[in-house]
C-alpha cells in the first residue's frame, strides 16, 4: 500500500479496514490537490484560476436519498417522520461494497475540524474519489494546525464516492444515490453523487445529532459581529433566497461565517473554515466580496457557465444548474474572523422571503414568537425558482434546516428559546420579500430599506422606536424609521386593492397554523399562543 502526504496515519485506514487500499494521497494541500484535479481531467481553469467542475445529474443534494441507521443509538433520538431509516444490516452490506469499490482506486483523505470552539470542535476524516472533492472539503471544513495533525484522532469518518452505484434490492435504498449516516458507527457514506454539498451537508447533520446532548444550540445561520466587539454578534436565520450571505456580509461588521454555526457556553463558533456561496446572477456590484472570488486561485466553482476559448464565465447562465456554486476559504473574503469565534449573540435576525406580500419588512418579536417563526422556518418560493412552480408557493423548513435536523425541532426549538431568555437577546423578523402585492404585481423590498432597518435593529437605534401591533401576526412593527419610506412599513397601505390584501393574509395565515399543527403537542401555551389568529 503507497501512502503519499505530509502526514501518514495507517492505523486510521486499518481501523476502517482499508489496510488494502491500493494509493492513499493524505492531507494534500490545495496545491497538489488543485494540479492532480486538473491533470486527471477532473475541471478546467477560468481566469485568475478558479478549479471550474460539472457536477453531472446532480447539482443539488438528494434530499430523498439520504438514511439514518436505525439502531438502539438513534431509535429513541432521531425524528423519524422527517429521517428515512436504514437497516444495521443493510448498511453493512452497503459498508462492505464501499471497501471492495475503494480496494483498487486511488483516494485522498483530509483529517479536518467541524467546528471552531476549542472545546467542542469534531475531528472528521472525509476520504475522497476526486481530488477536487478533497479541495473543496479543505475550504469548507477548518484545517488543524500542526500540532492539532501530529496528534489528530477522528470522531467521525465521511467516504464520498460519486462513482460508487447503490442497488435498491441490495442496499435498501431508493435509487443508485445514497448518503447514508451511521452514528454507532460514526461513518457516513456517500455515493453516485458529484454533488460536493453532499460532504458538507453532512458534516452539518453530524454535528446537529451529538451536540444538543451537549446542550450546544446547532444552526443554519449567518453570523457576524460589530467590529472590535465581540459582544456585538449578530444572527441570521434564513432559507435559500432569502439574502443570509447577502445582509450578513456586512463591510461595517466582521463576518464569523454564512452558513453553519453553534452557540456554546463560550459563545457563537463557526463551524466550518469557508463558504458555498451561490453563484447564478451574481453582481460585482451587489456582492463584491464574494464575487471577488470567481476570479481567485483555487476557488471551486460547480456548475458555472465558462467560455471554452476565452475561459470567462457567465454567471447569469442557468444552462448546467440553477444552483451554481463556488467554494473558497473565509479568507478570501477582507472582513472575516480568521478565529471563527465571537461572544454571545445581542440580536437575532430571522430573514424570510415572503413572495405573498403580507409580512412586513422588519418586526420585534417576543421570545415565545421566535420559538413559533424557528419552528414553522417560513419563506415562499417563486415561479420559475422550480420547476412547475406558477405562482408563489408557501415553503417551511423547521429551524430553517430541516433536511439537516436529526432531531425533533422541539429540541432545537426549547434550547435556542433558553439561550434567547439566558443572554437577553433581541429577535427580529425580517422580510426581503415583496411589498405592494404578490410576486408577478408587486416589487421586491428594496435592499436599501432592508439594510437601513437591520443597521437600526443592530445599532440598537430602533428598539426605541414606536411600535404597533401587526394584525395578522401579532408582532411589533415600528410606525417610522430614519431613512425608510415608512408606507412600507404597513404591508396592507402598499396594496392598491386592500380587501386583496386582507384576502391574501388569511391564506397566509391559515397555512401557518396548518403548518404547526404538527408542532402543538411539543410546545408550550406560550408558544401555541404566539403564532397567528385565524
Amino acid at each position: 500500500m503507497k501512502h503519499t502526504g505530509l502526514h501518514i496515519n495507517t492505523a486510521a485506514l486499518a481501523a476502517l479496514g482499508l489496510e488494502n487500499a491500493n494509493l492513499v494521497n493524505w492531507n494534500w494541500p490545495n496545491a497538489a490537490l488543485y494540479e492532480e484535479a486538473i491533470q486527471c481531467e477532473e475541471g478546467e481553469v477560468s481566469q485568475g484560476g478558479p478549479l471550474v467542475v460539472k457536477t453531472g445529474q446532480h447539482t443539488g443534494r438528494s434530499a430523498k436519498d439520504k438514511f439514518i441507521v436505525r439502531d438502539a443509538e438513534t431509535e429513541n433520538s432521531v425524528w423519524w417522520d422527517q429521517n428515512v431509516s436504514m437497516e444495521p444490516t443493510q448498511f453493512d452490506v452497503l459498508w462492505g461494497d464501499f471497501k471492495t469499490y475503494m480496494s483498487d482506486r486511488e483516494l485522498f483523505v483530509q483529517e479536518l475540524f467541524g467546528g471552531a470552539d476549542m472545546d467542542h470542535r469534531l475531528s472528521v476524516q472525509v476520504i475522497t474519489e476526486f481530488a477536487w472533492h478533497s479541495l473543496f472539503i479543505r475550504h469548507l471544513l477548518r484545517i488543524p494546525a500542526a500540532d492539532d495533525l501530529a496528534n489528530f484522532a477522528a470522531e467521525f469518518t465521511v467516504i464520498s464516492l460519486p462513482g460508487f452505484r447503490a442497488d435498491p434490492a441490495r442496499h435498501g435504498t431508493r435509487s443508485e444515490t445514497v448518503i447514508a449516516v451511521n452514528m454507532t458507527q460514526r461513518l457516513v457514506l456517500i455515493g453516485g453523487t458529484s454533488y460536493a454539498g453532499e460532504i458538507k451537508k453532512s458534516v452539518f447533520s453530524i454535528l446537529n445529532y451529538l451536540l444538543p446532548k451537549k446542550s450546544i444550540m446547532p444552526m443554519h445561520c449567518s453570523v457576524n459581529v460589530g467590529h472590535g466587539d465581540a459582544d456585538d454578534a449578530a444572527i441570521f436565520f434564513g432559507l435559500s433566497g432569502t439574502g443570509k450571505t447577502t445582509l450578513s456580509a456586512n463591510p461595517d461588521r466582521t463576518l464569523i461565517g454564512d452558513d453553519e454555526h453553534g452557540w456554546s457556553e463560550n459563545g457563537l463558533f463557526n463551524f466550518e473554515g469557508g463558504c458555498y456561496a451561490k453563484m447564478i446572477h451574481l453582481s460585482e456590484k451587489a456582492e463584491p466580496e464574494i464575487y471577488a472570488t470567481t476570479k481567485m486561485w483555487a476557488t471551486v466553482l460547480e456548475n458555472v457557465v465558462m467560455d471554452p476559448d476565452t475561459r470567462t464565465l457567465d454567471l447569469d447562465d442557468a444552462s448546467l444548474a440553477e444552483n451554481s456554486r463556488g467554494a473558497y476559504p473565509l479568507s478570501a473574503i477582507p472582513n472575516a474572523s480568521p478565529t471563527g469565534r465571537c461572544g454571545h449573540p445581542k440580536n437575532i435576525i430571522m430573514l424570510t422571503a415572503d413572495a405573498f406580500g403580507i409580512l412586513p419588512p422588519i418586526a420585534r418579536m417576543s421570545p415565545s414568537q421566535a420559538m413559533y417563526h424557528f419552528l414553522s422556518g417560513y419563506t415562499a418560493k417563486v415561479a420559475g425558482t422550480e420547476k412547475g412552480i406558477t405562482e408563489p408557493q408557501a415553503t417551511f423548513s423547521t429551524c430553517f434546516g430541516g433536511p439537516f435536523m436529526p432531531r425533533h425541532p422541539s429540541e432545537y426549538g426549547n434550547l435556542l428559546r433558553d439561550l434567547i431568555a439566558r443572554h437577553d437577546v433581541t429577535c427580529w423578523l425580517v422580510n426581503t420579500g415583496w411589498t405592494g402585492g404578490p410576486y408577478g404585481t408587486g416589487n421586491r423590498m428594496p435592499i436599501k430599506a432592508t439594510r437601513a432597518l437591520l443597521t437600526a435593529a443592530l445599532d440598537g437605534s430602533l428598539n426605541t422606536a414606536e411600535f404597533r401591533m401587526d394584525e395578522n401576526f401579532g408582532l411589533e412593527v415600528p410606525v417610522s424609521v430614519e431613512g425608510v419610506d415608512s408606507a412600507i412599513l404597513n404591508p396592507r397601505s402598499t396594496w392598491p386593492d386592500k380587501d386583496a390584501y386582507d384576502a391574501q393574509a388569511e391564506k397566509l395565515v391559515a397555512m401557518f397554523i396548518k403548518n404547526f399543527a404538527k408542532f402543538n403537542d411539543y410546545v408550550d401555551d406560550n408558544v401555541r399562543a404566539a403564532g397567528p389568529k385565524a
